[in-house]
């Protein structure tokens, strides 16, 4: 069963990403494995959940709006946003500040 990431005491911050997918998988699912791979890999990177139904979303949450800024300008991320036509009829990104959170 999956669980929910495991972030530190707030304040940190969360990328909202929100999509509808085309048709086909044009490379959707081998880029978006490595995109969390890179992510991981990422000074402030704190988690990543996911869901997709008729609606894709995606959350990853970050230390910091620098660490957000960096990992939006990191290369191979540049790259795959660059591809969002061939994967997206829609989609939204959303940057929040998380000042509370509680759970079980």
């Amino acid at each position: 069963m999956p669980s929910p990431a495991a972030t530190p005491q707030p304040p940190y911050y969360a990328v909202i990403f929100t999509s509808v997918r085309t048709d086909g998988d044009n490379g959707y699912g081998e880029m978006a494995k490595h995109m969390v791979e890179l992510a991981v890999e990422q000074p402030g990177f704190l988690g990543v959940e996911s869901a997709r139904q008729e609606i894709g979303i995606t959350v990853s949450y970050w230390s910091s709006l620098e660490a957000i800024k960096t990992w939006q300008e990191h290369l191979d991320h540049r790259q795959a946003q660059r591809r969002a036509g061939d994967w997206y009829a829609r989609f939204r990104v959303r940057i929040c500040r998380v000042e509370r959170e509680y759970g079980s």
